[in-house]
């Protein structure tokens, strides 16, 4: 067993898992696991962070967004990096040279904003896939409506955007609240779908876990298909896409070669008839948190904005 794999995949699966029940499904003494889990986070290998829905904020258009550059890689990289729309921005090998995730409230302002990813200088060509559903992700976590948020809701959803394993007793010296008060508001929150806590591992060539991202043509229905390919090991995300894609994937792996055997994995599933990958290079930014307390194009009636 690989025990910073399975560690990282549990804290991805739930965050504020506790060190208790984080020992029972790994099979290892609490101590091995505390003290693995400290060095990872010290280190910069994994971390552990709370972001909002995007239908909550009213993000209600997630697309994916190719880009091909006339070889200056990094000054469109560092543009992308600075757009408030921007989640995630990977440079990679492959047709093209870098790949964003973008989070927006409408079409329209997806239309906007490729235009003035078009417009950036060095950007030659753009693609863009629009997720019709996200079938695994685990910073989506399936908003549906119904809650609302209060200022005290707004501090510990920040607080937990800069750490997602703070104790209750430390949110609750931060908003004022005791510890046992401070876990039912988080409880609603997670329970609500308004939060996922979750565990973001560094990946790219320097780190110790390869990220590749698939793009799939399909024949025929898709949906069960589908639903069985993102229950698979190394299988980070999944969606249905609009656009030269039906769907769109993303593997991790600890080796070229573990990348390789889930690609051919893949390639061989009757109903999947191309596949295009790309492997990612070094991922220049994967930020989720988002504030609260400013109004947000088109936001999810659930919000409020102290």
């Amino acid at each position: 067993m690989d025990f910073d794999a399975e560690l990282i995949r549990a804290l991805q699966e739930d965050g504020r898992s506790s060190i208790h029940a984080l020992a029972g499904r790994l099979g290892q003494s609490r101590a091995a696991v505390s003290a693995r889990l400290r060095a990872m986070l010290s280190d910069g290998t994994v971390r552990v962070v709370a972001a909002v829905d995007p239908v909550f904020l009213g993000q209600h258009v997630l697309a994916h967004v190719s880009i091909r550059t006339d070889g200056d890689v990094e000054r469109v990289a560092e543009q992308l990096r600075g757009l408030a729309e921007t989640v995630l921005v990977s440079a990679v090998g492959g047709v093209y040279d870098l790949v964003t995730e973008v989070r927006l409230s409408s079409m329209a302002a997806l239309h906007r904003l490729l235009a003035r990813i078009r417009a950036m200088p060095n950007v030659v060509e753009i693609n863009t896939l629009i997720y019709s559903k996200v079938i695994r992700g685990f910073f989506v976590s399936e908003y549906h409506g119904g809650i609302t948020i209060d200022a005290i809701d707004t501090a510990l959803i920040e607080q937990l955007q800069r750490d997602g394993r703070a104790s209750f007793r430390a949110l609750g010296e931060a908003v004022r609240l005791s510890p046992s008060a401070v876990a039912t508001r988080v409880q609603r929150l997670v329970d609500g779908g308004v939060i996922k806590v979750s565990a973001v591992e560094a990946r790219g060539l320097a780190h110790r876990q390869l990220s590749m991202g698939v793009g799939l043509n399909l024949a025929g229905a898709d949906d069960a298909l589908l639903t069985a390919l993102q229950g698979w090991r190394g299988v980070d995300f999944a969606a249905k896409t609009l656009g030269r894609f039906d769907a769109i994937m993303t593997l991790v792996e600890p080796s070229p070669g573990a990348l390789f055997a889930s690609l051919e994995r893949i390639r061989a599933v009757p109903g999947v008839v191309h596949t295009e990958s790309w492997l990612h290079l070094a991922v220049l930014k994967e930020h989720y948190a988002r504030t609260l307390r400013t109004p947000v194009a088109g936001a999810g009636t659930g919000a409020t904005r102290p």
